[in-house]
């Protein structure tokens, strides 16, 4: 037998019945005994919050949280999913920024000065300048705006509630439901914070020139000058979204991001309930800050495999080749204690045996990276390359040991 195919065979005897193989190292030296980081501090629980929860924005990890997917009235912070439709229609083509939107009567009435909710002052059977619209969202938080922006994209806010919820189940938003584009108490609108946090990252990644909208302190509209109700834009700099909420159903809600220097982080406060309005600012700025400064001091991010990097081969049977390199499809990322990165341990789980034909992109296996006994990212193993059934002579060879080994 050729040498390379017994190499080939004691490697399978080595994968066989699925075990966990230890792929090679992807992490610097660990730290010494003397340079071991102090063990991470437990996160700061919002005071009062029914949820809450940390992201980080690049890996998408959940550093720390409470009640994460809970459905939860969300508010206002509905309107993040608003602009998030919008943004999508406008970079695909359908509206433009220079549309001229027409303010209905309903727009006015269910979302103008004379209801409770925070209002663009758009004045009813006026056209306005779609961008102009889109500002009175973000930064007013007006309600006015998010229902004229779903009739002009959507047709009606029926339908571009419609568009709400396809659109958030694409971005995998499992506890979601929409009711209406502004946020407003209705029964069964709802979000959880893990979704808050996934649509926060989606929005910044797919649109960073519309998230861009996040940071404006202030709009003057029709002589009216209005200010951004997130109150971390004034008190932290790195701070540069996202949104507020309240209602009376809701609570205080606020979710947050802040990116300092290569490190971003996205954070969400909910359901903070208490009948003094100053108090509910305060503490769920307060909340969302704690949480961020926590985050930036504790953890870092570091880029593990990238895409189409080999991490192991795998022998395969009956095929042209005697091994398959196997990688992911996507960078993989991970976010881990300042100072433990070279703690981390990578596994892989593959198959008893792999038969050819085998194709790119082919799911293999899984590969695990875990930190005290704790997987803290798992991404499939995919073939890198195409391999084809070896020759007649060849699949024969490899029935025969096939055989043996089953036996």
């Amino acid at each position: 037998m050729p040498v390379s195919r017994f190499l080939s065979f004691l490697l399978a005897a080595m994968l066989a019945g699925g075990a966990s193989a230890q792929a090679p190292a992807p992490v610097p030296k660990p730290a010494t005994p003397e340079m071991a980081p102090p063990p991470t501090p437990e996160a700061p629980v919002p005071e009062g919050a029914k949820a809450w929860i940390l992201m980080d924005h690049t890996s998408g990890q959940v550093l720390a949280g409470e009640n994460i997917d809970q459905p939860l009235n969300p508010a206002s912070i509905t309107k993040v999913m608003t602009s998030y439709v919008v943004a999508a229609e406008v970079a695909a083509g359908r509206v433009s920024l220079d549309d001229k939107v027409k303010i209905s009567e309903n727009a006015w009435r269910q979302g103008g000065a004379g209801t409770d909710g925070s209002y663009s002052a758009l004045e009813v059977n006026t056209e306005v300048k779609l961008d102009d619209v889109l500002h009175g969202l973000v930064i007013q938080s007006g309600n006015d705006a998010a229902i004229a922006l779903a009739e002009h994209v959507g047709g009606s806010e029926a339908a571009f509630v419609d568009m709400m919820n396809a659109y958030a189940a694409k971005l995998g938003m499992n506890g979601s439901r929409f009711e209406n584009a502004h946020g407003l108490t209705a029964e069964g609108h709802l979000m959880t914070a893990r979704d808050i946090a996934t649509l926060s990252r989606a929005l910044i990644n797919h649109f960073p020139d519309h998230y861009a909208l996040y940071k404006i302190k202030e709009f003057t509209y029709n002589g009216i000058q209005q200010y951004n109700r997130n109150g971390l834009l004034w008190k932290d700099d790195s701070v540069d979204g996202l949104k507020t909420g309240h209602t009376s159903a809701a609570g205080y809600c606020l979710a947050a991001s802040a990116k300092r220097g290569d490190q971003r982080l996205v954070s969400a406060v909910l359901g903070i309930d208490t009948n003094s309005r100053n108090e509910g600012f305060r503490l769920r700025e307060q909340g969302n800050l704690a949480l961020l400064n926590w985050g930036f001091r504790h953890f870092e991010t570091h880029s593990v495999y990238g895409a189409g990097d080999q991490v192991a081969e795998h022998p395969i049977w009956r095929g042209a080749a005697d091994t398959v390199s196997l990688g992911v499809s996507e960078p993989l990322l991970v976010t881990v204690p300042r100072g433990r990165y070279g703690e981390l341990k990578p596994s892989m789980d593959v198959p008893k045996q792999l038969v050819a034909p085998v194709t790119r992109g082919q799911a293999i296996g899984t590969l695990r990276l875990s930190l005290d006994g704790e997987v803290v990212a798992e991404r499939p193993l995919v073939a890198l390359a195409d391999v084809a059934e070896g020759g007649f002579f060849k699949r024969m060879s490899d029935d025969f040991w096939l055989w043996w080994e089953s036996e």
